[in-house]
């Protein structure tokens, strides 16, 4: 009978647990850096700028690998290039335990882990709703966007539990061992796209003549930057390349890598402030399904504007909501920061395929993300500076607030109907 019960199932669902499972093993990781600047701290003698700096640099090489990673993927398959990814991960992170400065935390966690995880950013889901499924396409990229903050809320308690024992490299192991783990079942199960297995994407039309695979012209690398070239006149992409650039800002570069030493700051113990930073993580999952699945009825272009608005009215009050203790109106700040964490992803996919038509999309939102990790990137950085230049990152919330009040604003350009269809993108070189 559960023989029966799963041939039933469309493949398409079984490839998008397993797009799943990759992105929570790259989250896995992403939830160990702020609760591992102190104990780094101590043992290396290291600054909160330089800590920052490596955070920094893994986030930037992570945003820059996605578009490259995704022409990879058309070029050399999605299953090879993300496995490959897991096996970098799990290399940078393991490396960790025996690193004996602190510069090389800037070589294992920004270029091994950064160019890893960029492999299983959220490029890789997109690529997935995309090819695998012709319908509900914003609410699976709403689980896929999801993921991460199921990572951050699986692992983030266990990865402060371990750094205060046995220690902060029990942490980093853990991060390894589980991007190892799942790189067996992406060997064994996983697919390119439905005609590898000659079967139609989800939902699609019977009818609908099954697309031949073109002739290869160009290589992934030249693929990247030729669909980037062609994307720069348009205004619907800078708009979107700002947007989500402030989207990182506020978000992993700002509260992901300094909520818990912030909070710290203020008398919360680290262990409290890291179980309140998952917690967000358990919304942010509701948040971004049901981002998906009003993207796929209401115009994400306004969808967006609300998220932006509502996020930076939010960060001009979090500063005077942290102490030693939790009152109502931090638990308030919690929920709302959560459902709103990574709610702007469904809608910006959804943009970048209005815009930029099916084939260029995986590609454009290659760029889009890029901007995102690098504007957590620079948040990262210029919030440890505030931190240490003033004694406080008072200043980091508000610029942030600012920023995210522009994003809203830029948005209202993009309520009109979209630009018109493109030519169709290259072949990737075989």
């Amino acid at each position: 009978m559960l023989v029966r019960n799963l041939r039933a199932v469309h493949p398409a669902w079984i490839i998008a647990v397993l797009t799943l499972l990759a992105l929570v093993a790259g989250a896995a990781f992403r939830s160990t850096t702020g609760a591992l600047f102190e104990p780094l701290e101590s043992e290396f003698g290291g600054t909160r700028t330089g800590t920052s700096g490596a955070v920094t640099l893994n986030l930037v090489v992570y945003g820059l690998t996605a578009p490259f990673a995704a022409a990879a993927m058309e070029r050399l398959g999605v299953k090879r290039v993300v496995i490959a990814g897991l096996a970098l991960t799990a290399l940078g992170s393991g490396l960790t335990v025996v690193m004996t400065e602190l510069w090389q935390l800037w070589l294992l966690w920004g270029l091994f882990v950064g160019t890893g995880t960029g492999v299983m950013a959220l490029v890789f889901g997109s690529i997935v709703a995309n090819r695998w499924f012709a319908t509900r396409r914003g609410l699976v990229m709403g689980f896929f966007s999801g993921a991460n903050a199921c990572g951050q809320l699986v692992f983030l308690p266990l990865i402060v539990a371990l750094t205060h024992h046995p220690g902060w490299r029990a942490a980093a192991l853990a991060s390894a061992l589980v991007a190892a783990a799942i790189i067996p079942f992406m060997a064994l199960f996983f697919a390119d796209s439905p005609q590898a297995i000659g079967r139609r994407p989800f939902g699609e039309d019977p009818a609908q003549p099954v697309p031949a695979p073109g002739p290869a012209k160009i290589s992934a690398g030249r693929l990247a930057l030729t669909v980037l070239r062609d994307s720069l006149s348009s205004r619907a992409f800078w708009i979107l390349v700002f947007t989500f650039w402030v989207c990182g800002w506020s978000t992993n570069g700002l509260i992901q890598t300094h909520f818990i030493p912030a909070a710290h700051d203020h008398g919360m113990p680290a262990a409290t402030a890291a179980g309140l930073l998952a917690l967000i993580g358990v919304f942010d999952i509701a948040g971004t399904v049901a981002s998906g699945w009003l993207t796929d009825r209401f115009n994400p272009a306004l969808l967006l504007v609300a998220y932006y608005g509502l996020r930076g009215l939010s960060l001009v009050f979090v500063n005077s909501l942290l102490g030693p203790g939790i009152e109502p109106p931090l638990w308030l700040f919690i929920v709302f920061y959560g459902l709103d964490w990574v709610a702007t992803v469904p809608p910006t996919v959804a943009l970048c395929r209005i815009h930029f038509g099916l084939e260029r999309a995986g590609i454009v939102f290659g760029w889009v993300f890029a901007s995102h990790m690098v504007g957590a990137g620079v948040a990262a950085a210029a919030a440890g500076w505030i931190r240490e230049s003033t004694g406080s990152y008072l200043l980091a919330w508000v610029s942030a607030a600012v920023l995210c009040g522009l994003a809203a604003l830029s948005l209202l350009a993009l309520r009109r109907a979209p630009e018109p269809e493109r030519e169709p993108v290259p072949e990737a070189a075989a």
